[in-house]
């Protein structure tokens, strides 16, 4: 990383993007104390992690969940697995064993404690790895495409666990590859080859005048923006504002086409009883090419 100043604000969900090699994962784990920066500081609930002590001090503050976490899994049992974590910090037995079936309730796998890992469905098994964070307690939660390679079901499931961990006050920080995930949260970081690129809210990065800056670094708006953009560029009169997420893409385009029925509706209405209406013509869809 190379000259950046941000600041992530306690309890909020951030999420980072940036094409392969921008800096992302070389970011988490400075903000994790595995790494030292070179030069400048990094402060992490106040820690200075200039110093290797003090980094140790984020050991339990901050989870970090590595890409392809499931391939860590390695105990006998899914409960042992999650409590390693909390016994590795210190935990007593019995409140490791208590956190990891808090982790476990949360993610939705409490019933699967007493079997194996390595029994788990791909899904399932990235929900226990995240459980084995989950566990620690940390204050910052820190993902690193924790999504990848997840069927949409499995995303979905995951996003909606994510969002509620969230608001029960940990600070949520998601590196991703998808524009669509990162819109969902409350401040999006943009990382172009170790710069920071943009800051600020999703409806402020993901502005049309910034479409062609996130494309020359190897990025692009939501795809729900992008065909809100087009369909608006070529129906005359059709207004669908910035949508960043297809549940409001099409939100807008059922209202906008409620309001066109009932505008027809009404033309029509006047027409004499014995007019004959105009042949349709064909028309181009409007959508753009990706």
């Amino acid at each position: 990383m190379d000259h950046i100043s941000f600041a992530i604000p306690q309890g909020s969900y951030t999420s980072i993007i940036g094409q392969t090699g921008s800096g992302k994962s070389t970011l988490a784990r400075l903000i994790c104390g595995l790494e030292r920066p070179d030069s400048g500081e990094l402060l992490v609930n106040n820690i200075n992690t200039a110093n290797k002590r003090n980094r140790r001090k984020l050991h339990g503050q901050v989870g970090y969940v590595m890409q392809r976490p499931e391939r860590q899994l390695f105990a006998q049992t899914v409960l042992d697995d999650v409590a390693y974590g909390p016994k590795n910090l210190g935990f007593l037995a019995k409140e490791a064993t208590a956190c990891a079936r808090q982790a476990l309730q949360e993610v939705g796998l409490l019933h699967k404690q007493n079997a194996s890992p390595f029994e788990l469905s791909g899904g399932q098994a990235r929900l226990c790895a995240i459980a084995g964070i989950l566990a620690m307690q940390p204050k910052i939660l820190l993902l690193d495409e924790p999504t990848a390679g997840l069927d949409p079901a499995g995303r979905e499931t995951l996003r909606r666990i994510l969002v509620r961990i969230h608001q029960q006050g940990t600070t949520v920080v998601h590196i991703t590859h998808s524009m669509e995930e990162a819109a969902l949260t409350d401040n999006i970081l943009v990382l172009d080859q170790s710069h920071i690129l943009m800051y600020g809210t999703p409806s402020e990065v993901y502005q049309p005048h910034n479409q062609q800056c996130l494309r020359d670094a190897g990025l692009d708006l939501p795809y729900s923006l992008i065909f809100a953009l087009a369909l608006q560029a070529n129906v005359d009169g059709l207004t669908l504002g910035q949508p960043l997420t297809m549940d409001k893409l099409m939100h807008e385009l059922i209202h906008a086409l409620s309001h066109t029925r009932s505008y027809t509706h009404s033309s029509t209405s006047t027409d004499t009883p014995h007019s004959t209406p105009s042949p349709a013509k064909a028309v181009t869809p409007p959508w753009p090419s990706i």
